[in-house]
């Protein structure tokens, strides 16, 4: 006795997905040019302001007042100067690319789509059935190897 029809039916496998790494370049290499200031320093000298010499002044001396020569000495000063060590120039500055790891979603495998068939499933049932009908007579039966008539 059929129990269920034979039939298709449809599986789905998902898709398989990794990840992957790889590195993209996010800026290029760049190339500039600043301004290096320039260098200088400050040197300090004595400079003669005055080469001294001779002048009359009056003095008292003993009580008297008396023109005496008065000899000056020479006199220096510190001054300050500002001597530029290396001028002012310009210098290139190279910018290295700069890169970035980037993980990314890749199908390792696609999805999938099986067809499964399955037969049809029979089962035997016992069942009670009229041959004929009954009836309630006497009849004659034989036996092999028993009473003889």
């Amino acid at each position: 006795m059929l129990v269920s029809p034979a039939g298709q039916q449809v599986e789905y496998v998902p898709a398989i997905y990794g990840t992957r790494e790889r590195v993209v370049q996010i800026a290029p290499a760049r190339v500039s040019y600043e301004i290096v200031p320039a260098i200088s320093r400050t040197i300090y000298r004595m400079v003669k302001v005055d080469d001294g010499g001779d002048s009359w002044g009056w003095r008292v001396i003993n009580g008297r007042k008396v023109l005496c020569k008065i000899r000056h000495k020479a006199r220096y000063e510190r001054v300050a100067e500002t001597v530029m060590v290396q001028p002012e120039r310009q210098r290139r500055v190279v910018s290295p690319a700069e890169y970035e790891s980037v993980a990314e979603e890749v199908p390792v495998q696609p999805e999938q789509r099986r067809i499964v068939n399955f037969p049809a499933s029979y089962q035997t049932v016992a069942r009670r059935v009229l041959v004929r009908e009954g009836s309630s007579r006497w009849r004659q039966v034989r036996i092999p190897r028993h009473c003889r008539f």
